[in-house]
């Protein structure tokens, strides 16, 4: 059984940029007794993380891994409770120790921004976690926890006032921060996969593509991630001007996903969307209109920079996967997300999630570190729910408090 096994949670791609900043986070809240493993290629570049991190990691295991390893992957699998993973981008290299993870009924976490990559865990090893009773829980970053978590607990706050389901609900998101070349390089790895078979746009574009059942998914209109507007079309206490936001389009969708697996429970009219701050200065509006033409661009000519002469351009431009910003950009970042909902009572409700540190490297290291730890330790406050799940539908309120515990903002107001 998982609750006997050698480790209790294994970090996988240690070596790696954000897999470092989040073993430091790891050292710093994990208990003491808690058996912890460090894995990927090079166990002498493992042994050299795990002395950066000092005496509290001294005894921590070292384990050789790679992604093109299935039997090591198995191996890595069976020895731990849960495996975190940074190592992306996750549809090159994830879907082998998803399989592991997936068969062993280890619990796993990982970072993932990439739609078609979820859609492939599912399709392929829903049925096989749900067996074993894996865990295997996706986008556990600021992709797309703020979001996933957020709405869930408004949800579970509408529940307890009694007003009604969930309808009109959007995000609000405001930030200070870098992206990361991981990111970047799972958000190109989709372009170029778009390039590769012109269908998968399809599923990109509908907002339903991770729900476990697209025929049983409500028909609330056109639900865009195309944004610019007064931000107080939203709501009356805002100012300035919002656009699109560039996670959105993945972060809708896995907190659409979470209304399918909890059946609904959101509601059947809900309607849910993401939207950036622009400020409210004078130069406002031009920003705004500037960031959502761009992003609209990129949609539009994606796939053709991914190969060929814009694939060559982009490579030697664009940051590489395994780097990042400094120690003192990182620290000075910031985020926060505001979630308006309306019911269908009329009630208001807002959440508010916020955090010190550059979202894409400090932030996501808490909100990563404290899902293995959730996973690892928590298992009579998590749901029973087992397969490609989601972080607000297996973890949902005991997130909640470790975020909060950590230092971060995690909060629910009725209007």
């Amino acid at each position: 059984m998982a609750s006997q096994r050698e480790l209790d949670l294994v970090l996988f791609g240690a070596t790696g940029f954000v897999g470092k900043l989040t073993a430091e986070y790891l050292v710093k809240a994990a208990p003491r007794e808690a058996k912890i493993g460090l894995a990927g290629r090079s166990l002498d570049k493992l042994a050299a993380v795990r002395s950066e991190l000092g005496d509290a990691a001294a005894q921590w295991t070292l384990i050789a891994a790679d992604s093109a390893d299935q039997a090591a992957l198995d191996a890595m699998a069976e020895r731990t409770k849960v495996v975190v993973t940074t190592v992306g981008p996750y549809a090159k290299y994830g879907l082998p120790l998803v399989q592991a993870c997936a068969a062993a009924g280890t619990h796993y976490a990982d970072l993932t921004g990439e739609p078609l990559f979820i859609r492939e865990c599912i399709d392929s090893y829903q049925d096989a976690a749900v067996a074993s009773g894996a865990k295997i829980v996706n986008s556990c970053g600021f992709d797309s926890v703020p979001s996933d978590l957020s709405v869930y607990l408004i949800y579970k706050k509408s529940l307890e006032d009694n007003t009604g389901e969930l309808e009109e609900t959007t995000l609000v998101a405001s930030m200070k921060g870098g992206m990361s070349g991981g990111t970047i390089a799972s958000g190109r790895g989709q372009m170029e996969s778009v390039a590769a078979d012109g269908s998968l746009r399809t599923l990109l574009d509908n907002p339903y593509a991770l729900s476990p059942d697209d025929s049983l998914e409500p028909d609330v209109g056109k639900q865009s991630n195309q944004a610019l507007r007064r931000a107080n079309t939203i709501d009356p206490s805002l100012d300035g001007w919002v656009t699109s936001f560039i996670m959105a389009p993945h972060n809708t969708k896995i907190v659409r996903r979470s209304n399918a697996l909890l059946g609904w429970a959101y509601g059947k009219n809900f309607r849910y969307s993401e939207v950036m701050s622009a400020g409210k200065s004078v130069a406002a509006p031009v920003v705004a209109a500037g960031v959502a033409g761009a992003l609209a661009a990129y949609e539009a000519v994606g796939p053709l920079l991914s190969k060929g002469v814009g694939k060559s351009v982009l490579d030697r431009i664009l940051p590489k996967p395994g780097t990042g910003p400094s120690e003192e950009t990182r620290n000075s970042g910031y985020f926060t997300t505001k979630t308006f909902a309306r019911t269908t009572s009329g009630a208001k409700y807002l959440a508010t999630f916020s955090a010190q540190g550059d979202p894409g490297y400090a932030a996501t290291a808490v909100l990563l570190g404290e899902c293995g730890l959730a996973l690892a330790f928590d298992d009579e406050l998590l749901s029973p729910l087992a397969g490609v799940v989601t972080p607000a539908t297996v973890m949902g309120d005991t997130l909640a408090d470790r975020y909060r515990a950590a230092g971060m903002i995690v909060e629910v107001e009725r209007r």
